[in-house]
This record gives structure tokens, C-alpha cells and sequence, in this order.
């Protein structure tokens, strides 16, 4: 049986590839995309993060392909705007410029750490549907020496662009989780949008 510590910092890592995860259900257009094109964009991207577990980089290499892979399949605006919550709405856009950059940057060295906890193992795509106006797009994660679980991404054209916006670990919204987390980090900088981007530049 996995430990609290296992299954919680597979859980993080497994959020970070979708970092995103961070989330509230957003107003989508799935009407304009079909299932098979959800579920080429996650293939293609399992694909993508299964050649980074098996690659034997290094594990500042293998972040720095994470971040690639996250800026490529992710849709990087609408999680950080929602990672930064109410906030958002009061941020020039200069500031959400600057802390999208920054957020990408932190998702990616957070969970980038955990893919040597993946070496030896992959995920697979299984199964894709519609849910309300987005696509979900369902895989299964199988790691050495523990018990397989689900990953489910949430797929999207609203940016204009087929992207994933969310990941569910097992029935936990991780979008939320980020949300809340990053909600706790301006809180400790009483609110500076700009204090919480230089911060995150050096977390």
C-alpha cells in the first residue's frame, strides 16, 4: 500500500503535467472540436512526456522539456489566470503578462522535480468524451512497484487553439488545488501581484 507521502507527491506531479493544474468549470466551446481531436491532442502529448521519462536526461534537462511540453499542449493564460483567482480581474495587463511567464516557469520546475519518480513507468491513453462544453480525455498512469490510477484532462478550443486546461488525479481537481496554493502565496505578499511573480521566479 502507497504511503500519504507517495500517493501526494504523485498526485503533484501528475498535476503539474496538466498544471494544471488550479479550477473552477470555465465556459467552453467543445461544439467546435470533436472527441478524436481531444484525445489526438493528450495522445500526442502522453507521447511527448512518456520520450522525457525514458530519455535518462538529467533532471534539470528533463524540466526544462517539461516546460516545452507545458507551454505546447497547455492552455498557459487561462491556468494561470485562474490559478491567480480574483486577482486576475484587478491585474494590468502587463501583470498578467509577467505572471503567466512566471507561473509557466514555476509549474514546470515544481513538478518537473517528480518525473524521475516516473522513470520506468508510462501513461496511456484509454478512453475521451464529451463532459458539458469541454472534452475529457481519460489515461492511466502505470509506475513501477504501484498501482495504476486515472488521469483525466480537460480539453478546450475557447483561446482559439485545441489546449488542455485542467487535469483530475483520481476524482482530485488539481486546478483547484493550485488555486489555492497560489491564493496562499499572495495572500503572505498581502495581495502585490508583483511581489507574488518575483517570488514565484525563485520557487
Amino acid at each position: 500500500m502507497l504511503n500519504d507521502t507517495s500517493t501526494l507527491s504523485r498526485r503533484r506531479f501528475a498535476a503539474g503535467l496538466a498544471l494544471g493544474t488550479v479550477a473552477f468549470a470555465l465556459p467552453m466551446r467543445a461544439a467546435a472540436l470533436t472527441v478524436d481531436q481531444a484525445r489526438s491532442l493528450i495522445d500526442k502529448a502522453v507521447g511527448d512526456i512518456n520520450a522525457v521519462i525514458g530519455s535518462g536526461k538529467s533532471e534539470s534537462a528533463m524540466i526544462g522539456d517539461f516546460e516545452r511540453i507545458f507551454a505546447k499542449y497547455a492552455d498557459v493564460p487561462v491556468i494561470a489566470r485562474s490559478a491567480l483567482g480574483p486577482a486576475a480581474k484587478q491585474a494590468s495587463k502587463a501583470q498578467m503578462s509577467a505572471f503567466t511567464k512566471a507561473f509557466q516557469g514555476y509549474i514546470s520546475r515544481k513538478y518537473g522535480r517528480r518525473f524521475r519518480e516516473f522513470i520506468g513507468g508510462t501513461i496511456e491513453v484509454t478512453d475521451a468524451k464529451p463532459v458539458k462544453s469541454y472534452y475529457e480525455v481519460i489515461s492511466i498512469a502505470r509506475l513501477k512497484g504501484e498501482a495504476p490510477f486515472d488521469l483525466r484532462w480537460h480539453v478546450s478550443d475557447k483561446s482559439g487553439s485545441l489546449r488542455f486546461f485542467n487535469l483530475i488525479i483520481e476524482g482530485v481537481n488539481m486546478l483547484a488545488s493550485e488555486r489555492a496554493e497560489i491564493g496562499a502565496m499572495l495572500d503572505k505578499h498581502k495581495g502585490d501581484v508583483d511581489a507574488l511573480t518575483a517570488a514565484l521566479k525563485n520557487t
